[in-house]
């Protein structure tokens, strides 16, 4: 498909692997269709962002970074949500002035980026969520965040923050409440397999288009061979962000340590030394950082945090899962995931081990566990990806300019 015109599509993001790597392939396949992409994101994601082909827009940022402390981010609900309220009015004006004269024809964003709303709407161009994560459905509001927000609204501090947040959208002139205004886009391209969302018989898919996962080949991330006499291999990630475990890395380490035929990846991330793990079996592998997928293509078992890129590809390579949430929209997933019938939910605070041990075993012999991971693989082959996702953009853009056109002729 192409459009009438070599477009400009700007798209916002915050300096977070989880919001950051899902719209990656799309942004490189729209640069590949030959559009102009500009990628307005902090300094600390400004060449992952140019390998896409992309232009960077840098702008100063106040929240947490990838590699600060996942302490930064608090422990309370209020703690979690504040500081992206902060942020948003902090580099609206840098964004606004970097934009300037530079307008785009179509706004994609990342479900974190306010700026990126506000823009849209004062230039009049369509706007795109791409969500990386879950997405809200009918009846949302009454099942999920009236329970979780309600108490809020009864402390200083809540009702402090949803002023600041109604005042800031009324001097934008958007007339709308924060609610709605972060939770229901106009339209909405939702990057995850449609397996993973809750009740997504109520989704609007006039809103909501489900287009799976955005992975790519991984490629640049390196390659993973494994070891020789290694007949099982178990994986275990919490990710980039609620990485500092080392408790939960010593159980791991109890429970497939010298196990025979059995070979350990231990992601602990850059806030965990080696060290504070004792001794390590020869069978166990300890990185930083590894490149998941490629391991996963080879693994038997994935011990994971279950967020939303970790749960899609562990789907994605058929892998039975150990899902051991931390935070957020963790636990959720790893609901599903069990629902699935692909893994096995195993709370932090019950995951030593024995019990670490004992659910990969269980998983990796179950040849029901298999037979469901291949229907789901499956069934996320055909939901289109990176070229869905870009095909959709770009009817938006035509749809924009045709409109434009009638309201020149009129």
């Amino acid at each position: 498909m192409t459009t009438r015109k070599r477009a400009h599509i700007a798209m916002f993001s915050i300096a977070a692997h989880g919001h950051v790597n899902p719209s990656l392939e799309v942004i490189r396949e729209l640069v590949a269709r030959g559009h102009r992409v500009t990628y307005a994101i902090p300094p600390a994601f400004e060449e992952k962002v140019a390998e896409t082909g992309a232009e960077p827009v840098l702008y100063p940022t106040t929240l947490p970074g990838a590699d600060d402390d996942p302490e930064a981010w608090g422990d309370t609900l209020i703690d979690n949500i504040e500081p992206f309220l902060a942020d948003a009015i902090n580099a609206l004006p840098h964004l606004r002035a970097a934009y300037e004269g530079d307008e785009p024809d179509l706004v994609l964003h990342d479900i974190t980026s306010y700026p990126a709303r506000v823009l849209a709407r004062q230039w009049g161009v369509p706007e795109i969520s791409l969500s990386p994560n879950l997405v809200a459905w009918d009846g949302y509001e009454e099942e999920v965040a009236a329970p979780l927000y309600e108490p809020l609204l009864a402390t200083e501090r809540g009702q402090a923050y949803y002023a600041r947040f109604t005042a800031w959208l009324k001097e934008n002139g958007i007339d709308q409440h924060p609610d709605p205004f972060v939770g229901r886009p106009p339209r909405s391209l939702v990057l995850i397999p449609k397996a993973l969302q809750p009740n997504a018989d109520r989704v609007d898919e006039r809103v909501h288009t489900f287009v799976g996962a955005c992975q790519g080949d991984r490629a640049a991330q390196g390659d993973w061979e494994r070891p020789a006499g290694a007949e099982k291999v178990v994986l275990v990630s919490l990710g980039s962000s609620f990485t500092k475990q080392p408790a939960f890395y010593r159980e791991c380490v109890k429970a497939f340590g010298d196990l025979p035929g059995w070979h350990l990846v231990l992601q602990v991330g850059r806030h965990v030394d080696p060290a504070e793990l004792g001794d390590i079996p020869a069978n166990v592998e300890v990185r930083s950082w590894v490149p998941q997928l490629a391991i996963l293509r080879q693994a038997d078992a994935f011990v994971t945090h279950a967020g939303a890129g970790g749960s899609q590809e562990g789907l994605a390579t058929a892998t039975p899962m150990v899902a051991v949430p931390q935070a957020v929209d963790q636990f959720g997933n790893a609901d599903m995931l069990q629902a699935l019938g692909v893994a096995r939910h195993l709370p932090m605070a019950e995951a030593d081990a024995e019990s670490l041990r004992a659910a990969v075993l269980a998983l990796v012999d179950d040849p029901e566990v298999a037979r469901r991971l291949q229907e789901v693989r499956a069934g996320m082959a055909g939901e289109g990806g990176t070229a869905m996702a870009a095909d959709l953009i770009q009817e938006e853009i035509v749809r924009a300019a045709g409109d434009a056109d009638v309201k020149v002729r009129r």
